[in-house]
């Protein structure tokens, strides 16, 4: 009888041990754990992050941080922390999240338009993945980099096609240029790259023209005319002239540092820089702007015509008049120069 009562005992201790546990793991592993409204929150876990660094973003998110922890500790979580951008779905267990930010990095979508220069393109592109501008400028401007894929600090901005693009964002700068670099030749196929050589320009060189043409025109069913007119004139040895490279040639001056041209000037003309096309024949050294794709395209595919100039159309904004003579082009010019005065844009 005794010992019955003891096996009873333990039997009664054993379940009350196995509710213990059950409640325990139902607790700590497979009960909702979440404490937001939305149907997914994320958290961005840095490089060479602590568990501390995961736990303050977390706190906010869950409704018993306790519980978490515990589980973290026993799944040797605390000690296995790895970077990334991580989905937590409303309704997870720890047991869930745990899996999720161990294992589920998750990419962005990571896009920049037309930027100006790399220190507009790093700020652009800092501001959707972990690398920082500085570390980012280091990389895009590394002279033994670009001397080896045939780039110089002019030309560079050629690499950078503006696109959205998949990454991971704990992506490192180094590798995103190097993804950037991979992209880049994947859009010069060997289609491109055929029609640049049989209008007898490098990639390079495309891209200087394209982002000229761009500046010029943001109309893509436009800017294969406009390519076709510099094409005209690089052809006959006529110096470009295109006013947006005056303008980026006055920007390099400190004078010019923190204004907009919104008219050019024979001042502007005078201006001592390989930049300036009213000077110098053929094309300017590198790029003044990030071109469109639109526009590399238009360039290779460009208008045959006779036109060898164009203005701006004051009746239709955003857009030109092309002459095929300096007469009617002068025509033209006046119309336009009579309306920027009409509308006080004097500079």
């Amino acid at each position: 009888m005794y010992i019955k009562k003891i096996l009873v005992a333990i039997a009664l201790l054993g379940l009350l041990v196995a509710a213990y546990f059950a409640n325990f793991v139902y607790k700590a592993m497979l009960k909702p754990n979440t404490a937001f409204n939305n149907d997914t929150a994320y958290i961005y876990i840095p490089t060479n992050a602590n568990y501390n660094v995961v736990r303050e973003q977390l706190e906010p998110l869950v409704k018993d941080i306790d519980s978490f922890d515990d589980l973290a500790e026993q799944k040797k979580y605390t000690s296995n922390i790895k970077a990334g951008r991580y989905a937590i779905k409303k309704g997870m267990s720890n047991n869930d999240i745990i899996n999720s930010i161990r294992s589920n990095n998750l990419p962005i979508k990571l896009s920049f338009n037309n930027q100006e220069s790399f220190e507009k393109l790093a700020g652009r592109v800092s501001s959707q993945i972990e690398a920082d501008s500085i570390s980012l400028l280091k990389v895009m401007n590394d002279e033994a980099f670009l001397s080896k894929n045939k780039f110089n600090k002019a030309t560079a901005l050629a690499m950078y096609l503006p696109n959205s693009y998949e990454f991971f964002w704990n992506t490192p700068a180094e590798q995103f240029r190097d993804r950037m670099l991979k992209e880049y030749h994947r859009f010069w196929n060997e289609n491109r790259i055929s029609k640049a050589n049989a209008i007898g320009l490098t990639p390079n060189q495309v891209a200087t023209l394209a982002s000229i043409v761009y500046e010029e025109s943001k109309q893509a069913s436009e800017q294969p005319r406009i390519a076709g007119v510099y094409m005209n004139r690089l052809r006959i040895g006529m110096p470009l002239q295109a006013d947006p490279t005056l303008k980026f040639a006055a920007y390099q001056l400190p004078q010019y540092k923190n204004t907009v041209i919104k008219r050019v000037l024979n001042i502007h003309k005078e201006i001592d820089s390989p930049y300036n096309t009213y000077k110098h024949l053929g094309l300017p050294p590198g790029l003044i702007a990030m071109p469109d794709i639109s526009a590399i395209d238009a360039v290779l595919n460009y208008e045959k015509h006779q036109y060898l100039y164009f203005a701006a159309d004051a009746k239709r904004v955003g857009f030109h008049k092309f002459a095929k003579n300096l007469a009617q082009h002068n025509a033209n010019a006046r119309e336009y120069q009579q309306y920027l005065s009409s509308q006080g844009i004097n500079k």
